[in-house]
């Protein structure tokens, strides 16, 4: 009886998986610690998997992708009572998501049991800009651009070759500054890595109806940022931008 129940839920093993903190960077690796417990019964795992996964949006909605995933431990047996922890370190990609927004990520843990209900854990992380990032953010801001969406979207087609099926995009709109009455928004999408940070740059001037239309208002550009100086990446974007402004 035990063993039918615990297939269904009831007196089933359990896992917690706990961080050392909430706040990652991508690019970062985070030690963590996955405490399984068992049930009332002796159960078979096949496998004990951790999943960095967020959501991203889609034509037909919000869809839950796997950033990275890790299998644990395979092939044991969780008797009853019993009190396991494992130790694992997960690397945070540079391409996940920053929580901001409507952006959630979130560390997924889940016992592989043939015939039951799988256990399963969920954390949500606190994932904070790269530097270069962050940088590119204060520079916008002294720029006089105020964010005013992030959202993880669908690129189908691969327009930011960053070979992944999502990305992140920024909007920022201009409320001071030189650009404030010439640009409608800029839009930025971020390709972080260990030593830059590519950023694909939509530039939507403020135009006609007609202009808008086809779509004659809109210039996108791609450029490298490679300092973390707010200063320096300020004075790239005011170029960048003034370009196409």
């Amino acid at each position: 009886m035990k063993k039918i129940l615990a297939s269904i839920g009831i007196g089933n093993a359990t896992v917690d998986t706990v961080l050392p903190s909430e706040t990652v960077r991508p690019g970062e690796s985070v030690d963590a610690e996955v405490h399984i417990t068992g049930g009332n019964a002796a159960q078979e795992v096949g496998a004990i998997r951790l999943e960095l996964e967020t959501r991203f949006l889609t034509e037909d909605g919000h869809r839950e992708v796997d950033i990275d995933r890790f299998t644990i431990a395979e092939g044991l047996t969780i008797e009853p009572g019993q009190e396991e922890t494992r130790s694992v370190t997960i690397d945070v990609p540079y391409e996940t998501p920053v929580t901001v927004g409507n952006v959630s990520v979130w560390v997924e843990t889940e016992l592989d049991i043939d015939l039951a209900v799988d256990p399963e854990d969920k954390d949500y992380l606190d994932v904070r800009p790269t530097p270069r990032l962050q940088a590119v953010f204060d520079a916008m801001e002294e720029l006089g651009f105020t964010i005013k969406s992030a959202e993880c979207e669908a690129d189908p087609y691969g327009r930011y070759t960053t070979g992944r099926r999502f990305v992140q995009e920024f909007e920022f709109r201009p409320t001071s500054g030189r650009f404030r009455g010439t640009l409608d928004e800029i839009e930025l999408v971020a390709r972080p890595g260990p030593d830059e940070l590519v950023l694909f740059v939509e530039v939507d001037r403020r135009g006609g109806l007609l202009s808008e239309l086809a779509e004659t208002d809109e210039s996108r550009v791609q450029t490298t940022i490679t300092s973390t100086d707010v200063s320096r990446v300020r004075d790239e974007l005011e170029s960048l931008i003034g370009q196409y402004a």
